[in-house]
């Protein structure tokens, strides 16, 4: 199920639609309910706290929009506030980010000198996280947020991804030969076992290359809904809405693929680096 924030999104595009379709303007449906156009700007863009459901089925009766549509619109508000099971590691995981993989149906991730995250397995995970100053129990918390993340892959959720695996990355832990075996494994396992994964070895002879700006994803959606870059941070990520700041990472990215080595190249990297020939 998608997260709260691609529910909210949705919402907020429906809403505008709706408007859009019965003729109306902002300024005529303000007028008309005694809204200031700036609130009902606002809902239509999300970035106003979340309207109650009946200030929603009053937009929606202005518009015209049957009784059925009507609930059916309603139930998107209320899974729209559930509760996500992210929400449970915020200490961990970055919400913002992890509530739009969530609802995405294409990611593209360039992780920098870390694994993605989604290919991870555990003892790789737990590794980063003490690396990185977390407790022995807020690692352990880790290892479970990752795992649950790295269902969109193993269901089928996530539609199509595709990452850019720095050399480099496993490079870091040659000096643990059983963890790069079982790393290469899981990777190899993916690529092989799924046509809805795509992974490409970024070689470390490539020297200096626009990844050097650091980690990145592009995820799109279903519902005509714009994509979203999230672009990471010392102290947080941050999520890129605008269409220039997206279709920079997208430039990113198309360099990065240019010089990486092809899908089939990189399992006879990750091969031959674990000594899994």
């Amino acid at each position: 199920m998608a997260g709260p924030m691609v529910l909210r999104r949705r919402l907020s595009a429906e809403l505008r639609r709706r408007r859009i379709q019965s003729g109306m303007t902002l300024s005529d449906v303000a007028e008309e309910l005694e809204w200031s156009p700036a609130k009902l700007g606002h809902i239509e863009t999300g970035i106003r706290k979340w309207p109650s459901a009946m200030e929603i089925s009053a937009l929606l009766r202005l518009y015209g929009v049957s009784e059925r549509q009507r609930e059916a619109v309603l139930t998107l508000v209320h899974e729209s506030r559930l509760r996500p099971w992210w929400s449970e590691y915020k200490d961990v995981l970055s919400s913002a980010y992890v509530g739009n993989e969530a609802g995405a149906v294409s990611v593209q991730s360039y992780a920098g000198i870390f694994v993605p995250d989604l290919l991870q397995v555990p003892e790789y995970t737990a590794r980063i996280a003490r690396a990185l100053g977390h407790s022995a129990p807020a690692a352990e918390r880790m290892v479970e947020a990752y795992l649950k993340r790295q269902e969109l892959l193993d269901t089928g959720a996530l539609a199509r991804y595709h990452a850019i695996l720095e050399e480099d990355a496993l490079q870091r832990i040659v000096s643990d030969p059983e963890l790069l075996r079982t790393q290469a494994g899981r990777i190899i396992e993916l690529v092989t076992e799924s046509d809805r994964v795509t992974i490409q070895l970024l070689p470390t002879s490539v020297g200096p290359h626009p990844g050097v700006t650091g980690p990145f994803s592009v995820l799109e959606f279903d519902e005509d809904e714009a994509a979203l870059a999230y672009v990471e941070a010392t102290q947080g990520g941050a999520i890129l809405e605008s269409e220039e700041a997206v279709n920079r990472c997208k430039r990113i990215w198309s360099q990065l693929l240019d010089i990486a080595a092809s899908p089939r190249r990189t399992v006879e990297i990750l091969r031959r680096m674990a000594l899994l020939t």
